[in-house]
This record gives structure tokens, C-alpha cells and sequence, in this order.
């Protein structure tokens, strides 16, 4: 049974807005690249961000591409695939928060930006623990 509009399943299964994102993401890094003072930085960033969706169009007939990048979750091996890359992505983006935050205390810092980013993983982790132990 489904849970949303058909207008949303249509908008969320669209071919454009992963690459729309992509494009509107490119523009917020410009506005704030240029913001700093950093204009060239910004449209580079947009530049690879555009080039990024332009390939994700290009792609499209790729089931892999398709199966990755559609809201369509009728295929349980691209699922369990998003679920394992996202939990390796993860593994690694902590470890390299706790290597930071090493390294950092270690130049005689005080590991601030790097306990956040750990605090943020931890609550995370324990909060999607207690959700998923009561819904399953």
C-alpha cells in the first residue's frame, strides 16, 4: 500500500531531480564560495556539479544508474546495495573523524570540529538503533 501522492511517487521516480539537486547544490556552493570571497572556487564547484548531472543524464540507460538513482524500490539487490555501501561509507567517514580528531590533539588542538562530527555519529547510530528495535 502506498503512502504518498501520485504526484510525489512521479516527482521522486523523474529522471531530472537527482540531476536537478545536483545542479541546485552546484548553486548553493557558488553563492557561498562567492560569498567568501572566493568566486573561481565557486564556479568550479558548480562546473563539476553541473558536469556531474549532465553524466548522471548521460547514464540513464544503464540499469545500475537507474537502479541507484530512482526512488523505485522494487529491486531488493540495489536496496541491499545502497544499505552496504551507505554502512561502509559511514564505517570509513567515522574512522576518519577519529583519525582527525587524533591528529588534531596531537598538533596540540582541542579535536572541536572532530568530537562534534562524532557526537552527531554516535547520537545518530543509537537514535536509529532504538527506532528501527521498536518498528521491527
Amino acid at each position: 500500500m502506498s503512502t504518498g501522492t501520485p504526484t510525489v511517487h512521479r516527482v521522486m521516480r523523474s529522471r531530472w531531480l537527482l540531476p536537478a539537486v545536483l545542479v541546485v547544490a552546484g548553486l548553493v556552493y557558488l553563492g557561498a564560495a562567492w560569498a567568501g570571497g572566493k568566486r573561481q572556487l565557486g564556479l568550479e564547484m558548480l562546473g563539476v556539479m553541473v558536469l556531474a548531472a549532465v553524466a548522471l543524464l548521460l547514464a540513464r540507460r544503464n540499469e545500475t544508474v537507474r537502479g541507484f538513482t530512482t526512488a523505485d524500490a522494487r529491486d531488493e539487490r540495489f536496496a541491499h546495495l545502497d544499505l552496504l555501501a551507505t554502512a561502509i561509507s559511514g564505517t570509513f567517514t567515522i574512522c576518519a573523524v577519529i583519525v582527525g580528531f587524533i591528529v588534531d590533539i596531537a598538533r596540540g588542538g582541542n579535536g572541536g570540529p572532530y568530537v562534534l562530527l562524532a557526537v552527531i555519529a554516535g547520537v545518530s547510530y543509537i537514535a536509529a538503533l532504538v527506532v528501527l528495535r521498536f518498528r521491527s
